[in-house]
């Protein structure tokens, strides 16, 4: 522990020790002195030299509460501070939400909203976005660590999902175009969403598409080319597919072209049995982007004007209970 203004205290015991002598003299001057005959057959009384006993005891006592006091409110003048270095740890994650809303994709993208509904509040340091994509894009929100945004954000997104009665404004945009589903043109639009390269090299970079690759027109970017774009920029893809059938069906074949583009950006595809089981793969995606970024030492600074405020306080009682008691 140390003192922030530690010169306080031998300048006020200076002071302290100046008004001492100050009142000790003045007493000395005034007093008088009245002789007084056979007064030692008085002092030598029990009674008296107990009450002399006594006066001196609580004379001394409100001395010391007068001192303790000086010393305590000086004490606490000069800032009794602890002083701790530390280096802060953030996790340096940037997730973009990168959504399929065709009418096939909803339930999915529901149940990934809801689920960082939930984690928002545990994030420290990570930056989220969302982006919703049909035959058009649409940012939602960028990267943000703004929480409490982002947990608005998110209501808003679970509501339209589920299919609220204002649902349909929610979606505007992302039908500018024919077709339906374009997915390469919505992952490139997603890698539009993080910041240039080099600018966040610290930074692991995830997308989490959700998407069943159900092409319905005709793209800027095929699939390949935007996860070719995707890997340009170091960022890793994490696919979500709820209609995984088997090798034999034309989703088959979707899902094993998603599969593809997503571990060639080093990220990882994962078929979806149920809504139940995003919970479980977001879970493994965190786990495998969690990352901490060391920031740079802090100096925290703690007072502690408790314990020589509460010793002042109880030595002003002391000094109150003494003098009520010289005053009987």
């Amino acid at each position: 522990m140390a003192l922030t203004y530690w010169w306080l205290l031998p300048l006020g015991a200076v002071g302290l020790a100046v008004v001492v002598v100050f009142f000790w003299r003045r007493r000395a001057d005034g007093a008088r002195l009245i002789p007084v005959a056979h007064a030692d057959r008085l002092t030598a009384l029990p009674a008296y030299q107990k009450a002399v006993r006594q006066r001196r005891s609580w004379l001394l006592a409100a001395l010391a509460a007068v001192v303790v006091l000086a010393l305590s409110l000086m004490t606490a003048a000069a800032r009794p501070v602890t002083e701790r270095t530390s280096i802060p740890e953030r996790l340096n994650r940037d997730i973009m939400l990168c959504l399929d809303v065709s009418g096939s994709m909803l339930d999915t993208d529901e149940a990934i909203v809801t689920v960082f509904s939930k984690l928002v509040g545990n994030f420290k340091g990570e930056r989220i976005g969302l982006t919703i994509f049909d035959s058009s894009a649409v940012t939602v929100f960028p990267l943000t660590d703004d929480y409490e945004f982002v947990a608005e954000e998110l209501k808003t997104a679970q509501k339209a999902l589920g299919l609220d009665a204002d649902s349909f404004e929610y979606f505007a945009g992302t039908y500018e175009r024919p077709g339906s589903s374009l997915i390469g043109d919505g992952l490139a639009s997603c890698v539009q969403g993080f910041p240039a390269t080099g600018q966040d090299e610290q930074r692991s970079r995830s997308i989490i598409l959700a998407t069943d690759n159900m092409l319905a027109g005709k793209p800027i970017f095929t699939l390949a080319q935007a996860s070719d774009l995707t890997a340009k920029a170091k960022i890793r893809v994490y696919a979500l597919n709820p209609n995984d059938f088997g090798q034999s069906t034309l989703f088959g074949a979707a899902a094993e072209n998603l599969k593809k583009a997503a571990t060639t950006t080093g990220g990882a595809y994962y078929p979806l049995e149920s809504e139940s089981t995003v919970a479980s793969i977001v879970d493994k995606v965190q786990a495998t982007e969690a990352a901490t970024l060391k920031g740079a030492p802090q100096k925290t600074v703690l007072d502690h004007p408790a314990w020589p405020l509460g010793l002042a306080l109880a030595s002003l009682l002391v000094l109150g209970v003494a003098l009520w008691r010289l005053r009987r």
